[in-house]
């Protein structure tokens, strides 16, 4: 039963318009006209027929929170973060795994197999499997693309199983090049890369809930907070994982779990971390790969990163990581607007490193590099996603023409630059000695001088 209870003081106002007459009623307590009451009723009635029907369902918290938690896409978190959803449209994230039959325009290059198979033969003895007989998948065949920045993967089927077939195209170099070419059809895509390029991924069923790096990679399952209405406001957001409230440690693990490379500990043979979930220690779930612990291929002696999507490797070593200045310190996820770079910084270039470092003297190596190229020597180019040298180190060091010496496998700053690409490199340690060492001070020290304190 519904009860209206009026006031016994109010005041109503009201305007006839067609006698452009304004008449004013002024009650206090008494009696009351009939139409008068007949009228407030209806507006009471109204009024309480409007918060009905714009009023949420009522949920029971209790009962939504019982069942597990299950990924619902970040179509159904669009509904109510909108603003967020667009700018994580234009990230790289967004687009790291594309469906080829839902837009064909996400292959960036015509699969023409007399040039693909062109740019094979040119590799010569680096492959496994004769040009000829690399398999070059159609059109048709290409049901998902992976990346478009550096390079472009192709995700094909074979007997009910999606692999990533044995080419390659470079986007920046326009050449295509060999990728597992001998044994493409024996690492299933799902349990070797799936997990990363896509969100919500199941082995065992062969499904993800979406293409790319979508909300809920980061985020977590999102049915809980889905089900729950807007008027729940706690309990809303206790149901799910926001990474700007996590700890520091933990919530760069998060960018860890994908921007690494190792093996998974709960699913064998599996390159991603299998079971993870956001705010999870990573290292329960992923082991990093080493030199130490035998891989040559990606990383270099001095335990520096030489393959792709290995920065947490790298941070991981650096002053960065021990200061507490994390991935989101320098990049954005997702922010409205055009992305200023491509790598998401929230500066371009070595702006973006003077929103912390303050350059207070020209001395030493900064006498010659007064440009203030921070990345040029402290993130050299000498890890590779598509071309050897494409994408940064990340471990903020600048390596030294010495370092290269002791060790010629390892690169130094110095060479990744153009003008110093062919210099010899005892020449180079030994300008950067001379540059290492400040002048001594000239002249004869002041002596100090009582003060005695006067009125």
């Amino acid at each position: 039963m519904i009860r209206v209870v009026l006031p016994q003081v109010f005041d109503i106002r009201y305007v006839l318009t067609n006698k452009e007459k304004r008449v004013s009623h002024n009650i206090k307590g008494g009696s009351m006209k009939k139409k008068t009451m007949t009228g407030l009723l209806l507006i009471g009635l109204s009024t309480l027929a409007l918060w009905g029907c714009s009023s949420e369902p009522v949920v029971d918290v209790a009962s939504v929170t019982s069942q597990p938690k299950e990924f619902v896409g970040s179509d159904t978190c669009k509904r109510c973060h909108l603003e967020h959803f667009d700018s994580w449209e234009m990230t790289l994230h967004s687009r790291m795994l594309q469906d080829a039959k839902k837009n064909e325009d996400a292959i960036i290059v015509p699969i023409d197999e007399k040039k693909i198979r062109e740019d094979l033969a040119k590799l010569g003895d680096k492959l496994k499997v004769p040009a000829d007989q690399i398999y070059v998948p159609k059109k048709d065949e290409i049901l998902y693309t992976i990346g478009s920045q550096w390079k472009q993967r192709f995700i094909v089927k074979k007997d009910g199983t999606l692999y990533i077939s044995p080419i390659q195209y470079n986007a920046e170099t326009h050449r295509w090049v060999n990728y597992h070419e001998n044994d493409w059809d024996k690492r299933p895509w799902g349990l070797k890369c799936g997990g990363c390029h896509a969100t919500g991924m199941d082995i065992a069923n062969q499904t993800f809930i979406e293409p790319g790096v979508g909300c809920e990679a980061c985020h977590g399952k999102g049915s809980w907070h889905a089900a729950l209405p807007k008027t729940k406001v706690f309990e809303k957001r206790n149901t799910i994982v926001n990474p700007a409230k996590l700890t520091m440690g933990v919530a760069a693990q998060i960018c860890g779990s994908c921007h690494n490379r190792g093996k998974s500990v709960m699913e064998k043979g599996s390159g991603w971390p299998v079971g993870y979930a956001p705010g999870k220690a990573l290292a329960a779930y992923y082991q990093s790969t080493s030199f130490e612990k035998g891989d040559v291929k990606h990383v270099y002696a001095n335990e520096f990163s030489k393959g792709h999507h290995q920065q947490f490797i790298d941070w991981q070593q650096s002053k960065h990581a021990t200061e507490g200045v994390t991935c989101t310190s320098c990049h954005y996820v997702h922010q409205v607007g055009m992305p200023q770079t491509r790598s998401q910084t929230t500066k371009p270039g070595s702006a973006q490193c003077f929103q912390c470092h303050i350059q207070v003297n020209n001395n030493m190596a900064h006498s010659i590099h007064s440009f203030a190229n921070c990345i040029g020597c402290h993130m050299p180019r000498i890890a590779k996603s598509a071309e050897s040298g494409d994408i940064h180190s990340h471990v903020f060091v600048a390596l030294l023409p010495e370092d290269t010496l002791k060790n010629p496998k390892v690169p130094n700053s110095c060479q990744t630059c153009h003008k110093h690409k062919n210099d010899n490199l005892e020449e180079l340690q030994l300008k950067w000695k001379k540059l290492s060492v400040l002048p001594k001070p000239i002249g004869q020290p002041i002596e100090s001088i009582e003060y005695k304190y006067t009125r």
